[in-house]
């Protein structure tokens, strides 16, 4: 069986088009989250739905104020609020390369696969790190941003 491959079902001209406004979002997000500091209230951002219905932190409460320090360089302050945020980051580029690259050099990157059993592993991660931050008591109240 032949594998189709996104770039071979639509014309080049659109897939640059997308990946060039996905490009665009990403920059202009990146210069509002550089230049404007999620960690003051009241400023640009919305606050978490979840912690506002519940007071309790989700597996993303910490996401924005650590791409805020990471945009500074303060690796460490970033994986403080949120180390499943720092973690997944490496994955989430390598996976825009994989769409991006193809649309403007022509080459394939090959793409990640992974297996079912690792998604489960994964999503049985996140779960326990939304259980683990929302106990009141250390060790695990050093999860809460």
């Amino acid at each position: 069986m032949k594998k189709t491959y996104l770039y071979s079902l639509y014309p080049i001209a659109r897939i640059k088009l997308k990946v060039k406004v996905l490009s665009a979002i990403i920059l202009g997000s990146a210069i509002i989250l550089y230049f404007f500091d999620p960690s003051i209230p009241g400023q640009l951002y919305p606050p978490s739905p979840f912690r506002t219905l519940t007071g309790l932190y989700c597996p993303g409460c910490g996401t924005l104020r650590g791409l805020h320090q990471l945009l500074h360089g303060n690796v460490w302050a970033a994986f403080g609020l949120n180390p499943l945020m720092v973690l997944s980051l490496p994955y989430l580029i390598y996976s825009y390369i994989c769409y991006s690259l193809p649309a403007f050099t022509g080459r394939k990157v090959s793409p990640i696969f992974i297996k079912p059993a690792w998604i489960w592993l994964m999503l049985k991660i996140i779960l326990a790190y939304w259980i683990l931050r929302n106990i009141p008591f250390p060790p695990f109240s050093w999860l809460a941003p």
